[in-house]
């Protein structure tokens, strides 16, 4: 374990640095420390953190659309008829889109 003390202002700094990289203090300090000890430079994967926050969320909302069409198909096998059936299915072909989209895009970023 490693204990770092810091004054109020590199510790401000410090955070606005992880901030600036969506990571938490203690991580974006851990990289940095690992990266100057090594002697190798850090790997910037901010924007490959974006992407993955983009992913996540159409992941969510990919789940909510599957329950929902789910209870639509079995509202239908039970005799009723449902019109939200159709705008479920928009909804998840534009979500698998968005996800073959973020799939290309990945692919583009890495090495």
């Amino acid at each position: 374990m490693l204990y770092i003390l810091l004054s109020d202002e590199e510790h401000a700094a410090v955070s606005r640095a992880a901030e600036r990289e969506r990571l938490a203090t203690a991580a974006w300090a851990a990289l940095t420390l690992l990266a100057a000890a090594t002697g190798r430079p850090r790997a910037e994967n901010s924007e490959l953190r974006e992407v993955l926050q983009a992913v996540m969320q159409v992941r969510g909302q990919a789940h909510r659309i599957g329950v929902n069409l789910n209870q639509a198909v079995a509202a239908l096998n039970s005799g009723e008829v449902s019109w939200t059936i159709q705008w479920y299915a928009r909804a998840a072909a534009q979500t698998i889109r968005k996800l073959d989209d973020l799939a290309d895009e990945l692919r583009r970023r890495l090495p």
